[in-house]
């Protein structure tokens, strides 16, 4: 009997443990955690309040799902992609397979991770909206765009991975601003895709940026009108896509 209860105990507390020391490793991280926190509320500031601030609070809406967005897009990948390069260059990843610790913690941790990380930026962002940019959801409305991004973390999380099993983890940094940086900018987080020329506006799609986008945009009013049922299936799709991907090269 008392083994039975102590099991389930020692796992939760393995799991919890590990997304806690995850955390702290990446907070601790200024080269992670200073540009992922700060830019996209930055940006915000700058692009959907000062810049944006003619459009009145349709704008700053948009840029507030945009940059929602463009926070979450960018814990997932560098938060897997970049750590997980690293982990498996010094050989943490065969450690951690050594160690009497359940088999998920692993990547668990590092998905409490980046939703913990992405709700300080959404949190930062709602703030400014607010305060600053005089933008007015119902709480319905917030509640939905928090877990619309939350939930974001996982097709990206699931890329990250996949793009931090391709390089060393001095390459890995690299490797993903070539995706993410272009990525946001044609999937209509940095400015409305409207502005943009009709052959990227056409090629937005191939994005899954632009899909997540499509999803937060929808909740505040201002998106292109598609199916939210095609968004999610894109986004479905590229989270297991991805991670079977990554799970094959992780093992060998």
């Amino acid at each position: 009997m008392e083994t039975t209860a102590t099991v389930p105990f020692s796992s939760t507390r393995a799991y919890v443990l590990e997304a806690r020391y995850e955390f702290l490793r990446l907070l601790r991280t200024p080269s992670f955690s200073l540009p992922c926190l700060l830019f996209p509320p930055v940006f915000y500031l700058l692009f959907g309040v000062l810049l944006g601030g003619k459009g009145g609070p349709a704008v700053a809406s948009y840029m507030l799902a945009g940059y929602g967005v463009f926070g979450v897009v960018g814990v997932a990948l560098f938060g897997f992609g970049v750590t997980v390069a690293m982990d498996r260059e010094q050989g943490l990843l065969t450690l951690k397979r050594a160690q009497p610790m359940p088999p998920g913690a692993y990547l668990v941790a590092k998905m409490a991770m980046a939703m913990l990380f992405a709700a300080i930026i959404l949190l930062l962002l709602g703030a400014l909206a607010v305060g600053v940019a005089d933008v007015r959801l119902a709480p319905m409305q917030w509640l939905l765009l928090s877990t619309t991004c939350l939930l974001g973390v996982l097709p990206f999380s699931a890329l990250g991975m996949w793009l931090g099993t391709l390089v060393s983890g001095s390459g890995a940094p690299a490797l993903i601003n070539l995706v993410y940086l272009p990525m946001a900018f044609l999937s209509g987080l940095w400015v409305p895709l409207a502005m943009l020329p009709p052959v990227l506006q056409s090629m937005a799609p191939v994005w899954p940026a632009y899909h997540l986008a499509q999803l937060a945009q929808k909740i505040v009013g201002v998106d292109a009108g598609g199916s939210a049922w095609l968004h999610l299936g894109v986004l479905a799709a590229i989270t297991g896509v991805f991670f079977t991907l990554a799970r094959r090269r992780l093992v060998q």
